[in-house]
């Protein structure tokens, strides 16, 4: 009889979790970059775009499996790299203003093995 009690009584649980709104990026394109995709097949933009704005939009500056802070300074000042695409090989830098509730969007380029090409220019890695 005691199982038969469990079995009719419905047992009902909420658990209600509050979360801190995220804060929101606004997304501020360098000039450059224009130029810098036009180096990059056009079938890959709605890719870039859609990336830009799920991995910036918010917690831009939290590392992830393909968003990483740069160990080294790059010629165009970025600090951190998003990478996507196929084999991972697009890359996007930019900069945090955390202040200012921006990320810059510095460059966008493609590696090809131990170079990245960023609009016309080549960089050794």
């Amino acid at each position: 009889m005691a199982v038969q009690d469990l079995t009719n009584r419905m047992i009902l649980t909420i658990i209600q979790t509050i979360m801190a709104p995220q804060q929101r990026f606004d997304l501020v394109y360098a000039p450059q970059v224009k130029e810098h995709l036009k180096a990059i097949e056009r079938k890959y933009y709605g890719l870039i775009r859609r990336e830009i704005e799920m991995q910036l939009r918010f917690e831009p500056d939290t590392e992830t499996r393909n968003r990483k802070p740069l160990g080294r300074p790059v010629s165009f000042e970025a600090e951190w790299e998003v990478r996507c695409g196929p084999g991972n090989r697009l890359r996007i830098f930019y900069e945090v203003h955390r202040e200012a509730g921006e990320v810059h969007i510095l460059a966008i380029g493609v590696k090809q093995r131990n170079k990245l090409i960023v609009g016309r220019e080549e960089f050794e890695l």
